[in-house]
């Protein structure tokens, strides 16, 4: 006999998790799909293996500098084995998390692969294609995810070129490594092998590594790159790969001419794409768009009682706006009336040592609308705090709109900066203004007295700078 639910949830990643919870709290009998990992990529492969990863890179980092502390190490080594082993038990102490939750909140893990049959209905099968049984929800959310995008042409066989999967994984360090695409994810890996060593090399198509960040920002990362020397190829277009025995071959061009490039290994980071396939969208009549789920902003499509959130519905492709997306949506479906999200006031983050992070306009965006613009740029290297921690790095950049002095984005390169960035993404929601900023006063000695000192420094009030 077939299961029935209120409120069933195919996907078990950060949104889809979330929005499972936050069903149950509000009283619908829900379900929730997951055939993998509770907890999806970014638990499993992503933000949170990672994330154990850098810090595991950092602390290399940090020793390697420590006679600048007065501190002195004899025949210091690491164990790169124990370093993919501590990622994935966190991975697998996180996922453990996402099965108390549900204990917790009495939602039904349905441990399968889902496809939509028609609106209220869904099948699961098992990893082999088998149908097991079918499941009846009035709403159902689609929370599929993404996975790891090619360049045309070229295989990610897992081996010589390969995915964020494997590089989080693999059993040996590589001595070399060619970084292809220098978005968050090919930036982070790029850190964390050259600071184990790694010849580290990043092909990025654009202008500059993470091409959407401020354009400071991502000149300030590459000259840092560049002191950690890595070798950084902007403007530059992959053309093919040959794999060798014992490498490959990735051959390239730009304005200046071709060359090829060898390596151990190449990591694919050109981007996701979503999953889409085998969801039973083109037989609900389910509307895409360029490869994405079509949907609303409380995130319906075009069927009735079907939903889409997460990664599976485009970008931005982060956890956090994921996450928002479930709530948002379950919240909706309950009639708590849900304000929109905001999407040009999502915080992104980059884990590489100097951290980057930011939260709405660029500089030419901003200069883009129209708005006379005013900057306030306060450098770490005037941070007591910085300097005294011995990350001096970077600095924080302040948008403010010249005539209201509304907060219109906030850029931070440095120590830390994927925290901090909170204070000016908490600003951006309640519209604050320079004054207030200057105007508030932050802990001394602190990194965040940095983002006073910016805001400071655009109305030429700062007396640290």
């Amino acid at each position: 006999m077939a299961q029935s639910f209120e409120l069933l949830v195919i996907g078990g990643g950060p949104g889809g998790y979330a929005a499972a919870v936050r069903g149950a709290q509000l009283g619908f009998k829900t379900a929730c799909i997951e055939a993998k990992h509770l907890g999806g990529i970014c638990l499993n492969w992503g933000c949170i293996p990672t994330k154990s990863l850098l810090r595991n890179a950092e602390i290399w980092e940090s020793i390697q500098q420590a006679e600048e502390y007065g501190v002195k190490f004899d025949n210091v080594s690491f164990d790169f084995s124990r370093i993919i082993a501590r990622s994935r038990g966190i991975a697998e102490r996180m996922s453990k998390g996402v099965a108390f939750l549900f204990k917790k909140y009495g939602v039904t893990h349905i441990s399968a692969y889902g496809k939509l049959l028609k609106p209220g209905v869904v099948a699961t099968y098992d990893s082999d294609g088998n149908k097991l049984d079918e499941v009846h929800a009035k709403h159902i959310i689609l929370a599929t995810g993404a996975r790891p995008r090619s360049i045309p042409g070229i295989d990610i066989d897992g081996k010589q070129v390969i995915s964020y999967f494997e590089a989080m994984s693999l059993e040996q360090r590589p001595e070399t490594l060619i970084v292809l695409g220098a978005g968050a994810i090919g930036v982070e890996f790029a850190y964390f092998y050259n600071t184990l060593g790694t010849r580290v090399t990043i092909v990025e198509m654009l202008d500059h590594i993470l091409p959407i960040e401020d354009e400071e920002v991502s000149k300030e990362l590459e000259r840092s790159f560049r002191k950690k020397k890595m070798t950084l190829k902007t403007k530059t277009k992959v053309e093919g790969i040959e794999r060798k025995e014992n490498g490959v071959i990735v051959s390239v061009s730009s304005s200046k001419g071709s060359e090829t490039l060898e390596g151990d290994v190449a990591l694919m980071a050109v981007g996701v794409r979503g999953n889409i396939e085998n969801l039973g969208l083109e037989e609900s009549g389910v509307a895409l768009d360029r490869g994405y789920i079509k949907v609303d902003e409380y995130c319906r499509t075009n069927i009735p009682g079907v939903y889409a959130i997460g990664d599976v519905v485009g970008p931005p492709w982060l956890a956090h706006v994921a996450t928002a997306e479930g709530i948002l949506c379950v919240e909706a479906i309950a009639g708590k009336d849900p304000h929109p999200i905001n999407y040009k006031n999502i915080p992104g983050c980059t884990y590489c040592q100097p951290q980057v992070a930011s939260v709405g306009f660029t500089e030419k965006q901003a200069r883009e609308t129209g708005r006379e613009i005013k900057i306030g740029k306060f450098p770490f290297t005037a941070s007591g705090k910085a300097v005294a921690a011995g990350h001096p790095e970077g600095f924080v950049k302040l948008i403010f709109d010249a005539q209201y002095g509304e907060l219109l984005g906030a850029h931070i390169i440095g120590a830390e900066a994927t925290e901090l960035i909170a204070e000016a993404a908490l600003g951006r929601t309640f519209e604050t203004t320079e004054h207030e900023l200057i105007k508030t006063i932050h802990a001394h000695p602190t990194m965040s007295e940095a983002i006073m000192e910016a805001a400071a420094v655009a109305y030429g009030e700062s007396v640290n700078f």
